[in-house]
């Protein structure tokens, strides 16, 4: 369920640390909604279901403040991204 982040820092060039740290924040706030969104789905008690999800709606903000701060860093990211939206809507046009 939840993801292993491999990160060696002695391989990691320095101007790339960031990056990585960022990358890994983002993995382990999915890791967070996936885990909450589960559990809430399988408790049968209404209260707990709520909490849950709403701690989960508040890892997709965390999850959109450390992409935030990744784009504003890594300009390689923000272009991929952009290309990755011009081929979804390419096939979705079809």
């Amino acid at each position: 369920m939840l993801s292993k982040i491999p990160i060696i820092l002695d391989k990691i060039k320095a101007e790339d640390i960031d990056k990585e740290i960022l990358r890994a924040a983002i993995i382990a706030e999915l890791d967070a909604i996936n885990l909450y969104e589960q559990m809430a789905n399988f408790t049968k008690d209404e209260k707990i279901r709520k909490v849950l999800l709403d701690i989960a709606r508040e890892e997709k903000t965390h999850v959109g403040e450390f992409l935030e701060m990744l784009l504003r860093i890594d300009k390689e990211q923000v272009k991929e991204l952009e290309e990755g939206r011009k081929e979804i809507k390419e096939l979705m046009e079809e």
